[in-house]
């Protein structure tokens, strides 16, 4: 993958993210290559299978988490995790064949498939003797 197949998409006012209720944090993701897919892992702590929206539109990928709040705010002499939406959104330059992108959920790490079109992988080109 050239180091431009995937950027943060920006919004047309700068903004790299949609304004959600309360916090919005942003995932902490690896992006992998090979010749059939981009692999795309995601970690969204305490976000169930069921809160996660995954679109692909218009050569964007978006990633949409909400974790719940399970604990009530007060009574805590302090208090690291924030509860909130996790969103983040990539502009994915390769040709990704839309109807194959699956993924899943496990212990808070999303992990996303994005197989490549036909066209984007890879061809040996045979080279004949003239």
């Amino acid at each position: 993958m050239n180091e431009n197949a995937v950027q943060t998409a920006t919004r047309n006012n700068g903004d790299t993210g949609e304004m959600l209720r309360g916090v919005t944090l942003t995932p902490r993701v690896d992006i992998l290559e090979n010749e059939n897919e981009l692999l795309l892992i995601a970690d969204m702590p305490g976000v169930k299978h069921a809160d996660v929206d995954v679109r692909y539109e218009n050569e964007e990928l978006t990633l949409h988490g909400r974790r719940a709040c399970t604990v009530p705010d007060s009574g805590f002499d302090r208090q690291e995790i924030q509860n909130g939406d996790y969103f983040r959104s990539f502009r994915i330059s390769e040709k990704i064949d839309a109807e194959q992108i699956w993924a899943d959920m496990k212990l808070g790490v999303l992990t996303l498939h994005l197989p490549k079109s036909e066209k984007a992988k890879p061809r040996k080109i045979s080279v004949k003797a003239g």
